[in-house]
């Protein structure tokens, strides 16, 4: 099945939420007129971005990346099943937004899981100018959906490409969020983009994990360096430095062991391989992916303040997102953190991992019609 096909089937879940109880909102204290002719004023949102690999503008003179192919438009609004018109009908129901509304629409954000305090900011955006006016739920949507768009348009973005070679990507996360999975695709797009890639399978403790890898580096032709079972980690990632430096490799994507962030033993032994990491480049790792699993909901963001206390995360990588009802993880930590979103996964194939698009993203958990 397609990455599509996937997000179409899976995906609903969280729209259906938002969508369902902004219906029921709207109806609880709500009238039924007539609809306007006209359609309510689109907000202009942000261009869909390339597929990975891609381009990054940055202070060390990146080199030209191989042409990425753009994503559709609407590609989040296609895999949904909604039609390209949003239509009102006839007689449509509409609400006064008062406090009582905005307390419930509030609620209704929170239990998808988009925090208290982004729940906070979002509703208090839709209410400003028009506190008091009649809205219908499609109305709402829209607001919602623009809403959520501009605060997801500044993290969407590819993973850059430095002219530094190699260029240190370093993969961290907890256990099952899905690194292993994610550092074989990435190796095998960048490996079909015309980039030598090097991995190294830090995970020296789970002998899966480093069947995985090689199992990837033999589809992708990635050479995968390994080191016995227990043998220290940061040892494996220096040799691995020499070894890229040596064949002249674009990357080097270091795998890392899952791990709890509130293993403190577990998280010194990640701040160890930077350390050492950083012996052989001072400069590296130069990319800190933060993998995240989610389906953890709110604690994603306990996982991204800890990481990058330890591992100063660039950015992140969402997975499993096509096994959650509570897709508005991805707004709370987009509000809080900033960190760009480099893309998103869906399932175990290589194109099931995809770049992140903000405004498909958006009509998506809003169940927005444009």
């Amino acid at each position: 099945m397609s990455f599509f096909g996937k997000l179409k089937q899976r995906l609903t879940k969280s729209s259906s939420r938002i969508e369902d109880g902004l219906d029921a909102i709207v109806e609880e204290g709500g009238e039924v007129e007539a609809a306007e002719s006209t359609q309510p004023a689109q907000v202009e949102a942000p261009q869909a971005l390339a597929s990975l690999p891609a381009q990054n503008n940055t202070s060390e003179a990146p080199e030209t990346a191989p042409e990425a192919e753009t994503a559709k438009p609407g590609f989040f609004g296609r895999l949904m099943g909604r039609s390209e018109a949003g239509a009102e009908p006839r007689e449509v129901t509409r609400r006064v937004l008062d406090d009582d509304m905005l307390e419930q629409l509030e609620e209704l954000l929170i239990a998808s899981d988009m925090g208290v305090e982004t729940a906070t900011r979002v509703t208090a955006n839709i209410a400003e100018g028009r506190f008091g006016k009649k809205l219908s739920t499609h109305e709402i949507k829209g607001l919602l959906s623009a809403e959520v768009a501009r605060i997801m348009e500044n993290v969407a973005k590819p993973l850059p490409i430095y002219a530094k070679k190699p260029q240190v990507v370093l993969v961290v996360g907890v256990n099952g969020s899905g690194k292993t999975t994610t550092i074989g695709k990435l190796a095998s797009q960048f490996r079909a983009a015309g980039k030598s890639v090097v991995i190294a399978a830090g995970d020296t403790f789970r002998a899966a994990a480093v069947e995985q890898l090689q199992v990837w580096g033999e589809r992708a032709g990635v050479p995968v360096l390994t080191a016995p079972e227990g043998s220290d980690p940061a040892s494996l990632a220096f040799d691995a430095m020499a070894r890229a430096e040596a064949d002249g490799a674009d990357l080097l994507l270091i795998d890392t062991a899952g791990r709890l962030q509130n293993r403190s033993d577990l998280m010194e032994e990640l701040a160890k391989i930077v350390r050492v990491i950083r012996k052989k480049d001072e400069t590296a790792p130069h990319n800190t992916l933060l993998v995240l699993d989610a389906t953890t909901g709110q604690n994603a963001l306990n996982q991204v303040a800890t990481f990058g206390e330890l591992a100063d995360v660039s950015g992140l990588i969402m997975t499993k997102l096509d096994g959650t009802a509570k897709g508005g993880v991805l707004v709370a930590l987009a509000d809080r953190f900033g960190l760009p979103i480099h893309a998103i996964g869906v399932g175990e194939q290589i194109d099931d991992l995809q770049a992140f698009d903000p405004e498909d993203f958006a009509k998506a958990l809003t169940g927005h019609d444009a």
